[in-house]
């Protein structure tokens, strides 16, 4: 993205909003310090805060190139992962498959996405690595919740270092005319958006819940209003990408959509772990795949149909 002008575009946009965020907190928060709500706008002002961090390293990293990216990513996916394999539980046995998932299947992910080595990049984890990973822990004759213990760690693969790693593999793609690097804003962009707008749509219209045991604040004005944003978001963005407006606006909602589906997942399994959130490393945010649990779904889909429809 280094010199692109659209980039350059959409970053001095981003940071409009921001400032325009950070404006609205500051009125409120002097307005309503005697308020009940003020718990509510401290946190706001939190996540703003958080915000213009997350932009800013993202955005450095854009504009570095390529390679600057995919180590990012790869440094999300090692805290997404730990984060991840910290809420779940393991044995002795399971040591030795932990060691060569942190020390060998993440960076020989990464790796593949660096060299661009597409066809096993897409195979690497959900066929070899899930097929021999087993046997490192079968070896130990530790059979006490085996089935349990070994779909974890599959699931944590999949989701924090297979389901994140399309985000960089983006800047793979060949498109002739087009910045790869702008379809990373693009789809973090769209999917971000629609969970902040998900987030408003439901606290100001939301009636009814749609999964109220696995995450009570989801609700279907907030689902509806928040795809429907950020579609119309990603629809006025197309001219960052190799799509016709409707074309972007298509992607958007499937993306948006996607994102929805991940986070109701992510949140069921928090659920399942007792847990509010998966860490604390994003202040207000809580940890990394609560920040990129609905990217985790999004992005794979997104890369496949673009690369599919729009890459030579």
């Amino acid at each position: 993205m280094t010199g692109s002008r659209s980039g350059w575009i959409v970053f001095s946009g981003v940071v409009a909003v921001l400032l325009l965020a950070s404006v609205i907190g500051l009125v409120l928060d002097r307005r309503l310090r005697e308020s009940p709500s003020r718990l509510v706008v401290a946190n706001l002002n939190v996540r703003i805060k958080a915000w213009w961090v997350m932009v800013f390293i993202l955005a450095g990293a854009l504009m570095a190139g390529r390679r600057p990216v995919i180590l990012l990513f790869l440094f999300l996916s090692f805290a997404a992962l730990r984060e991840f394999i910290t809420l779940t539980p393991t044995r002795k046995a399971d040591h030795m498959a932990l060691a060569i998932s942190f020390l060998i299947v993440l960076p020989g992910q990464y790796i593949l996405v660096w060299t661009q080595w597409y066809g096993v990049f897409t195979i690497f984890i959900p066929v070899y690595v899930f097929l021999i990973l087993p046997v490192f822990q079968v070896v130990r004759e530790d059979t006490r919740d085996f089935l349990a213990r070994t779909s974890t760690m599959q699931w944590g693969l999949m989701i924090a270092v297979y389901c994140i790693s399309h985000v960089p593999a983006l800047m793979m793609l060949s498109i002739p005319g087009h910045d790869p690097a702008l379809l990373v804003v693009f789809s973090i962009l769209v999917v971000q958006a629609s969970d902040v707008f998900q987030y408003v749509c439901g606290k100001l219209f939301g009636r009814h819940r749609i999964a109220p045991t696995v995450s009570p604040s989801k609700t279907v004005e907030g689902l509806v209003g928040g795809v429907a944003c950020a579609t119309g978001l990603g629809a006025g963005l197309w001219w960052i990408t190799p799509f016709t407006v409707w074309q972007a606006a298509t992607m958007s909602l499937l993306i948006a959509t996607m994102g929805f589906v991940g986070g109701l997942v992510m949140s069921a399994i928090k659920r399942d772990r007792g847990v509010k959130d998966w860490g604390r490393l994003v202040e207000g945010h809580g940890g990394i795949l609560d920040r990129l649990d609905s990217v985790c779904f999004a992005a794979p889909v997104f890369f496949h149909l673009t690369r599919y429809f729009f890459a030579t």
